[in-house]
């Protein structure tokens, strides 16, 4: 196997850390040519579609990547920013917000965003931080519930690039942090903000990304992590059960996914007597098409049409400073017994060590 060039070992290098703050991805653009190249690498991943690979190519280059890319770029340019795309620039302010927290903490550390899919590659960001010298490298997802679908796909890329290196940087990776006090506490905080602006809604909801059924029959802890999030973010905000209700969104597909699922739910409330709503995605960390159009555009209009009168989308934690507290707390958990020290103590730790092999005294 032919490796990547790669920067020449130096004995007695000080270890360098990094964090990398993972996201799904998005298209360059919102257009039909952007969305095709990146939907036919989306859902070209067999973690995203457990479909037989030769059957399901034929699905998705004879059919899907013919006629979805402009519905969907004709979505994304709703909701598109003067930036680019709101998953990009979120989860960039994220990374550079928790870059500033872990200095101000006094930890040394390199943190970078990237995507699973599209632009701000795993791999290409991985090359940047070697050359760079990093040694140690940890993984935080965006994710904080567990899935096969993107935690695993996510651990995949890493996998990936790391086959074609030689000296591979020690590798961490946050699994999950779906019942973390700092997440449920950050997700409370700004919903009793909302409340204290608009007052409280007849039902909340608590909308995560839905996955098939059949994950959860096969092993997958994403359904169970859901609901306790849910579970605990209600208790956190004193709801008792009839208040709040946890749903699935963004199905796809004939297959069976777990239910309820958002948008009917919605309408069943409206059609029952509730006159508002509040809707809320704790699975999404970061606003995006599945949180600003489907649920704050089209969800808003189902359940209004069907005689819902007040519908409220209250956004992701986004860069909420709570929130990059929180994602500090994770990171430096996970990243217990590694030296997180300023650079110059680093030096300074080196060349007394140096000296000390020496003979010399400090």
């Amino acid at each position: 196997m032919a490796f990547n060039s790669e920067p020449s070992f130096s004995h007695g290098q000080a270890p360098k850390t990094a964090v990398i703050l993972c996201n799904l991805g998005t298209p360059d653009a919102p257009t039909a040519s952007a969305l095709r190249t990146y939907l036919a690498e989306f859902l070209g991943d067999h973690r995203v579609v457990e479909i037989p690979k030769p059957i399901w190519w034929l699905i998705l280059h004879g059919i899907i990547l013919r006629v979805r890319p402009a519905k969907s770029a004709a979505k994304y340019a709703s909701i598109w920013l003067p930036e680019g795309s709101p998953l990009k620039v979120w989860t960039e302010r994220q990374a550079q917000a928790l870059q500033t927290y872990l200095q101000a903490q006094g930890h040394h550390v390199t943190v970078r965003y990237a995507m699973r899919y599209g632009s701000q590659s795993i791999p290409s960001q991985m090359d940047e931080l070697k050359a760079e010298g990093v040694t140690r490298v940890l993984v935080l997802p965006a994710y904080p519930q567990y899935s096969a679908t993107t935690t695993a796909s996510l651990f995949d890329a890493f996998y990936t690039w790391a086959r074609k290196v030689r000296l591979i940087p020690e590798l961490r990776f946050v699994n999950k942090y779906h019942d973390h006090p700092g997440y449920i506490a950050a997700l409370a905080k700004t919903i009793r903000a909302h409340w204290a602006e608009h007052g409280q809604p007849e039902k909340l909801v608590m909308s995560f990304h839905g996955v098939p059924e059949r994950t959860l029959q096969l092993g997958d802890p994403y359904h169970c992590e859901c609901l306790k999030t849910a579970r605990l973010l209600a208790q956190a905000l004193g709801l008792e059960k009839h208040q709040y209700k946890a749903t699935f969104q963004s199905r796809f597909g004939k297959a069976k996914w777990l239910e309820p699922y958002t948008e009917p739910s919605l309408i069943e409330m409206a059609k029952d007597g509730v006159k508002r709503v509040d809707v809320v995605c704790p699975g999404f960390t970061s606003d995006c098409l599945e949180t600003l159009e489907e649920i704050a555009q089209e969800a808003k209009e189902a359940f209004l049409e069907h005689g819902g009168e007040v519908f409220h989308y209250l956004p992701c934690l986004n860069d909420d400073p709570d929130w990059v507290q929180a994602l500090g707390d994770i990171a430096v958990k996970h990243m217990g017994g590694w030296e997180l020290v300023p650079a110059d103590a680093q030096a300074l730790q080196a060349s007394r060590q140096a000296a000390l092999a020496l003979g010399a005294k400090d």
